[in-house]
């Protein structure tokens, strides 16, 4: 036990990762830049699950941890689609989500965009397309941009949103 405990603080914190710390303020200042300009200080994100595994529900959960915490970039996760500025959407589009995932498109107000994340809203998934799955969700929904991973990680969502902002500050 003394041998776990001196080896313990001998090694400095093993959890932080500089790299990532310094990278994620560079990303903080663009995001909120783009924000600022755009949304008026805030973006609202209505997370919408279309028939999906959880994973990425998961890694979006870690976006509010302490290590990510997006609210810091001005980014909010909201529970109506009412409040959003954006919709995430995540998962197959299912035969039974596929009205309440249109009906929560509908009740964003305009203009409106749809952000896209994971593998199975491109059918990349481990998936045929049966009865039961209408996607592509391209094909019911104008997606704005795509984030790839099976599941995207933290970093990679926050950059894919960092992407959407770029992509949408080009267009107007």
């Amino acid at each position: 036990m003394i041998r776990y405990w001196t080896k313990r603080f001998s090694n400095d914190i093993l959890t932080e990762n500089i790299e990532l710390e310094d990278e994620l303020k560079e990303i903080q200042k663009e995001i909120k830049s783009h924000i600022n300009k755009k949304f008026a200080g805030s973006l609202a994100i209505r997370m919408v699950d279309s028939g999906s595994c959880n994973a990425c529900e998961a890694e979006c959960n870690a976006l509010s941890n302490p290590y990510y915490d997006l609210e810091r970039f001005g980014i909010y996760f909201v529970a109506s689609p009412r409040h959003a500025d954006v919709m995430l959407l995540s998962g197959l589009m299912t035969f039974n989500m596929q009205p309440h995932v249109l009906d929560a498109y509908e009740q964003l107000p305009n203009p409106k965009w749809v952000i896209s994340m994971g593998d199975c809203p491109l059918m990349k998934a481990p998936f045929e397309k049966t009865y039961a799955i209408t996607a592509p969700a391209k094909q019911h929904l104008p997606i704005a941009h795509h984030i790839n991973g099976c599941p995207p990680t933290p970093l990679e969502i926050i950059k894919g949103i960092l992407e959407f902002l770029r992509k949408f500050a080009s267009n107007s």
